[in-house]
């Protein structure tokens, strides 16, 4: 989802360790330091598990509630956010591995109508474009402004928006550029991947995501909630600060408000582009699943590694491409493979070395992360130093 970049919960948070977190930071593990470098970025609360061949870590530091000031469950549930996505690629790849489905098929010939007027043409959209960001279509979020204002969020909070209602505001204006002339990220193109998949299968895209990666790898605490508010217990409080003035703020000056708490509203507008929750063990059992071949067969895994510049991603992540759900980020030991989350009131990181031997995942509850005041702000995206180290080896 679209990030909110502000300021929460100043010093106060950025001197409170619990958990794991240790004062001393001369003695704390890297891995610890960097979870605990985050509390000054903004973070209230920080989970991080690591999973490798040689045993499994976790760390956090923070609270999961800035009034009780009780650290975050080490089993936390959190909503993932975009990292929906990449179980909802692998789940139209395999109904590709089937031969139910092309990622040549057009929109039209799987939806017909649905995609039309204004310039949209279903006809010369294809399903590996919904999946890889190419296909022009409007991003339908930056139609829905309650999700950027305080006040509005918090009075719409329980409103249902469904599949159909969201192409439909997205193809009500004119799209964003001509099918495969670029890149642009838009939770448009999930939200008619999930339509396919139900067109297909006769079948919601949650059903087919339980029937074929939650129960066969065993992913118990991963939930689908669609319309429900509702987060299994335990979670962390969930933290938002929106600005004043919502999608009309001044970048330079967004004027934000005070943090609210968001950690119950109706994430249906998420639909097959952001509506899961999960927990940091179940995020690194999929991602390492996926890399290991129990997912997808070659061919399909393949295609879904198959990248383009994702121009627009670069500043958090320099020289970041896109396959089909999935993003491939560079670093110093050769790269990894990975797929974040942006909701109100969490963000989600994680990555996976291509082999799948070492995988991990971040959680915070906020996704308004600014620095502390006297901090200076992350080059890139905030957990970039902390997934590295982790994937690296070092810590």
């Amino acid at each position: 989802m679209k990030r909110l970049l502000a300021p929460l919960l100043a010093a106060a948070l950025a001197a409170t360790l619990t958990g794991a977190a240790h004062a001393d930071h001369r003695t704390a593990s890297p891995l610890q330091r960097d979870a605990d470098a985050l509390l000054a970025q903004g973070a209230p609360g920080v989970l991080v598990e690591v999973d490798t061949p040689r045993g499994d870590v976790r760390v956090r530091s923070g609270v999961a509630d800035t009034r009780t000031r009780k650290p975050v469950p080490w089993n936390a549930k959190f909503r993932i956010g975009s990292f929906t996505k990449t179980y909802v690629a692998a789940t139209v790849l395999q109904l590709v591995g089937e031969g139910r489905l092309s990622l040549d098929d057009t929109v039209e010939r799987r939806l017909p109508g649905v995609v039309r007027g204004n310039g949209n043409d279903g006809g010369r959209i294809t399903v590996r474009q919904l999946l890889q960001h190419t296909s022009g279509l409007h991003n339908y979020i930056l139609q829905l402004p309650f999700i950027f204002k305080g006040d509005e969020f918090l009075a719409e909070r329980f409103r249902t928006v469904t599949a159909a209602e969201a192409v439909a505001l997205a193809t009500g204006v004119a799209p964003d550029f001509q099918p495969g002339e670029k890149w642009r990220y838009s939770n448009t193109g999930y939200a008619v991947a999930g339509m396919i998949i139900e067109k297909v299968t006769g079948r919601t895209w949650q059903q087919e995501v339980r029937k074929r990666i939650l129960d066969p790898l065993r992913l118990r605490d991963t939930f689908l909630p669609g319309t429900s508010p509702a987060i299994p217990k335990p979670h962390a409080t969930a933290y938002e600060r929106f600005p004043e003035k919502g999608l009309e703020a001044d970048p330079e000056d967004p004027r934000y408000g005070p943090a609210l708490d968001v950690t119950h509203f109706n994430p249906s507008w998420g639909g097959a582009a952001g509506d899961m929750i999960s927990t940091t063990d179940d995020g690194n059992r999929f991602l390492q699943a996926l890399m290991a071949g129990e997912v997808l067969r070659p061919a399909e895994l393949a295609e879904m590694k198959r990248t383009v510049p994702a121009t627009g991603f670069e500043q958090g992540w320099p020289g970041v491409r896109y396959g089909l759900g999935l993003m491939f980020i560079p670093n110093e030991c050769g790269g990894y493979w990975s797929h974040g989350g942006d909701i109100p009131g969490f963000m989600t990181r994680n990555g996976v070395t291509d082999d799948g031997r070492r995988s991990v995942v971040v959680s915070v509850n906020t996704d308004s992360l600014i620095p502390t005041p006297g901090t200076a702000p992350a080059v890139g995206d905030p957990t970039a130093t902390l997934v590295d180290r982790a994937l690296c080896g070092r810590g």
